[in-house]
Parts: C-alpha cells; sequence; structure tokens
C-alpha cells in the first residue's frame, strides 16, 4: 500500500480507533487524544501535499470497482476540508485539555467528550471522501448522532432541550435524504456519484428523490427557515463542543449537496429550484444577522451568525447553475471556488471565535455584552483573536473571507445578476454592526464599584484561538495553493 493510500486510509480508521482506544483506557484517554490529534494533522498535511503535486488518491475499498464496491477519493476541494477539520479538532483536543482533560469536577466529561470528539471527527472525514451516497448517509448519521451527544453532554436542561430539537430536525433530515437514496437506487442501479453524474435527472423519480435529499440536507445545515435548532444547541453546549458543531458539522451537509447537485446531477436543477435555494440563503444571511444584533449574549451572537454565514453557501446554487451560471463557465467557476473559500474561512474563523467566547466566561463568570467591559484589559491576546476573526467574516481584506466575497460578488456582476452580489455586500455590513457590539463592550473601562475580578487564563490557551484566526487570514493572504486545488466546477 502507498503512502497517499495509506495516508487516506488513517484519515478514516485513525479517529475513529482513537474513538474506541479511549472507551477501553479512560484514564489514559487524554494522551491517547492528543496523540490522535497530533498524528491526524502530520498525516492530513502529507495527503495535501500529495493532492496538490500530484492530483487525487483514490481508493476501491476491497479492490473491487463501482458499481460493485466502494470507492473513496481524496481530490483537491476534499482534503482542503480535510485539513480544516484537522486543525480545528486538534485547536480543540489542546484548548479542551486545562477544563475536561485535567483532574477536577469537570474531568468527568472526558469519559464521553473524547470518545464522542473523535467519533465526529471520523465521520466528517469519512463524508468528505466518500463517493457512495449511502456511505455519505451513514457519515452523516454518525456525526449527527455524535453532534446531538455533544450539546447534552453537559446534562443541563436547557441543552438537553436544544440537543432534543436538534436531533428531530437531524432524524427529520436523515429520513428524507435516505428516502431520495432508495429513489435513486431503484432507478439508477447504483449510487456512486461518478456513475451518476449526467444520468440523474432522467429518471422520472429522480426530481423528487434530489428535492427530498435536498430537503434533509437543509435542516441538517441549518438552513433558513430550518436553523431553529441551531441557536440554542450551539450556544448552550460547551466552547470546545460549539466550536466545533458551527465551524465543521453544518460543513459536512452543505458538502454533499454541492457533490450532489453540482457533480451527480449538474444539469438536473431548474431555474425555480436553484433561485428558490439562493432566495434561502439570502434570507438565512438577512434573518441571522438581524437576530445576532438583538443578542445579549455572546454564545447566542456567534450563534446567529452562524446561521447568516451558511446563507452565503447556498448562493452558489444560483450562481453556479441558473442563469448566471449559463453565462460562462467563468461565472460558475467563480462560485464554486468563492463557496469553498467561505466554507473553509468561517469554520477557521467561527472556530476562534467560540473558543474566544469560551474564554471570555471562563474569565468573567458570564457572556452578557452589556458587562463585557475590562475584558480588553484582562485578555488581550482573547480579544485581539476575536478581532481578527471578525475580519473574516466581515469579509475584508486580506482576509479569506474577503476572497470568498469578492469571488461571489464577481460571479454575480459577471453572470449578470448582481443582486446576489447586494447580498454578500450587505451580509458584510451587517456582520460589522453585530460583531462591534461584544467588541466596543469589552473595551470598555469598567465601573470601580461594581467591577469584578476576572480568573486567570493560561496565555498557551489564548494563542489557541488566536492561531485559527491567523490561519483564517491566510487562506486571503495565500489564496494560490487552495485555489489551485478547489479547481474550479466539477
Amino acid at each position: 500500500m502507498s503512502l497517499p493510500i495509506t495516508a487516506l486510509v488513517l484519515c478514516l480508521t485513525l479517529p475513529l480507533l482513537g474513538a474506541i482506544a479511549t472507551v477501553a483506557a479512560p484514564r489514559h484517554a487524554t494522551p491517547l487524544v492528543t496523540s490522535v490529534a497530533g498524528l491526524m494533522v502530520a498525516v492530513t498535511i502529507g495527503l495535501t501535499s500529495h493532492v496538490a503535486i500530484h492530483g487525487p488518491v483514490v481508493v476501491a475499498l476491497g479492490e473491487w470497482a463501482p458499481p460493485l464496491g466502494i470507492q473513496i477519493m481524496a481530490d483537491g476541494p476534499a482534503v482542503l476540508f480535510l485539513l480544516v477539520n484537522a486543525l480545528v479538532m486538534a485547536a480543540v483536543v489542546l484548548f479542551s485539555l486545562a477544563p475536561i482533560g485535567q483532574p477536577g469536577p469537570r474531568s468527568r466529561l472526558a469519559q464521553t467528550f473524547w470518545p464522542l470528539l473523535l467519533l465526529l471527527w471520523g465521520a466528517l472525514n469519512a463524508i468528505f471522501v466518500s463517493r457512495d451516497l449511502f456511505n455519505l448517509y451513514v457519515g452523516l448519521e454518525l456525526a449527527s448522532l455524535a453532534a446531538v451527544a455533544l450539546v447534552a453532554i453537559e446534562r443541563k436542561r436547557d441543552t438537553l432541550n436544544a440537543a432534543l430539537r436538534y436531533l428531530l430536525f437531524a432524524l427529520t433530515g436523515s429520513l428524507l435524504y435516505l428516502l431520495g437514496v432508495v429513489l435513486i437506487y431503484a432507478g439508477h442501479g447504483t449510487l456512486d456519484i461518478t456513475l451518476l453524474a449526467g444520468e440523474l435527472g432522467m429518471h422520472p423519480t429522480d426530481a423528487l428523490a434530489i428535492g427530498a435529499m435536498t430537503a434533509g440536507l437543509a435542516a441538517k445545515t441549518a438552513l433558513f427557515p430550518f436553523h431553529v435548532w441551531l441557536p440554542p444547541a450551539h450556544a448552550g453546549a460547551p466552547a470546545p463542543a460549539s466550536a466545533v458543531l458551527s465551524a465543521l458539522v453544518p460543513k459536512a451537509s452543505l458538502y454533499i449537496a454541492l457533490r450532489l447537485w453540482l457533480e451527480a446531477a449538474p444539469g438536473a436543477g431548474d431555474a425555480i429550484a436553484v433561485n428558490v435555494l439562493g432566495w434561502l440563503g439570502a434570507l438565512a444571511v438577512v434573518h441571522g444577522s438581524i437576530m445576532a444584533l438583538r443578542q445579549e449574549r455572546l454564545k447566542l451572537v456567534i450563534a446567529y451568525s452562524t446561521v447568516a454565514q451558511i446563507g452565503y453557501l447556498f448562493l452558489v446554487f444560483p450562481l453556479a447553475l441558473g442563469a448566471a451560471g449559463a453565462a460562462g463557465s467563468g461565472v460558475a467557476d467563480s462560485a464554486w471556488n468563492g463557496t469553498l473559500f467561505q466554507a473553509l474561512s468561517h469554520a477557521l474563523a467561527k472556530a476562534a471565535l467560540f473558543l474566544c467566547a469560551g474564554l471570555i466566561l471562563e474569565a468573567a463568570g458570564h457572556d452578557r455584552i452589556a458587562r463585557l467591559a475590562g475584558v480588553a484589559q484582562a485578555l488581550p491576546v482573547t480579544l485581539f483573536a476575536f478581532g481578527l476573526a471578525a475580519i473574516t467574516l466581515m469579509g475584508l481584506p486580506p482576509s479569506g473571507g474577503f476572497m470568498a466575497k469578492y469571488l461571489l460578488v464577481t460571479a454575480s456582476l459577471e453572470g449578470g445578476v448582481p443582486g446576489w452580489g447586494l447580498i454578500v455586500l450587505a451580509g458584510g455590513l451587517l456582520a460589522a454592526a453585530y460583531l462591534y457590539r461584544p467588541m466596543a463592550s469589552a473595551f470598555r473601562h469598567p465601573d470601580q464599584e461594581s467591577a469584578a475580578p476576572f480568573t486567570t487564563v493560561a496565555a498557551w490557551r489564548q494563542a489557541i484561538p488566536l492561531g485559527l484566526a491567523i490561519a483564517s487570514l491566510a487562506l486571503g493572504i495565500l489564496p494560490a495553493v487552495p485555489h489551485e486545488l478547489m479547481g474550479g466546477m466539477p
């Protein structure tokens, strides 16, 4: 077995084996998890480098080619998501060592937190490299169950309610997706994305199948109006879990939707369907931003921001497959690349924001925006990281968010549909408004009478979200390599 194939297989098996090991040996869970995280980062960097130089890595499991066998593939977009997955997960592992991995009242969480985190890591990786619609369903189910459990891990009443709501949406989405899978297999006799390309859309039941799968994936991605489960779930979970849930989990279902619409069925969507997805995305940008402006808690602001940022990702459908995409392949390529830049930069920046919120909550004992005065003096590195991540979400240069918004606006202008570009620009202005509020409050000097002492937070833990925020900027400063790996429309 060659090194690239070994690396691809390890990306799937190492987190799952690590999850089993942490259950079997809970007393050694912390060193096991840190070892797995370090190995996964190294393996993923090696695999990404190979794909960047030599092209995709394809493995037919059991040496049986589709449709008889199962194929996994690490192409450019897949390795980019694998790499961001590894960076965010490794950062969360390091961040969690103090509150979860050390002896103390919260150390009992390690017995469930570490296995769930590794299970989620393995499931997400499986989604990014799978080429079979049923295997994608299996990965999606594992990821959803692990994510729901992470929301409820502290067993508080409000988080249990949020987890139950999340579970109901996740199960509904799964049933709709599975219905589509059954219909496609009945009509075509295969579920391999490569074999379905060019065929999907020709069978009478294909429209129903694609519609059901898209609705299910939209519910799991928290696209407006299926987003009601996301804010309480992400805001109520522990900060490390919130970072993973917001940064990575919605990208998995979005990734499947992109593969389904743009690769398996590029000609199956009519103008009405793709424009409906685009308008739902636009409504998500506006509604999520307005709700973020109205929140009084920092974690809720960041959670509603996720609703808004997810909306940008669905603009790719009208831009790449609608009238704009018909204007030329360059428009579709810009929309595709802009969407991937948005997904990747948002993952890094949003993980940084939730980790910053977790540090503020630890130091101040709360995350009420009106009472954040003095945080900038107590946690300067944390506030600096928060500001850098905010730059990415606003789409200011030189961040990855700027590259994303630039490409999406370019696609809308070149495609003759400037309205989608206006949504992107308006979303950036609204992001500046709702992210300014906590920053302004944190930089105020506290009143001497009402000032409460801040708990000391280790400098090395503050450096973790800073590293993620810098990585989100690096996507915009050094965009050539990721842009080359994205490769344009499938």
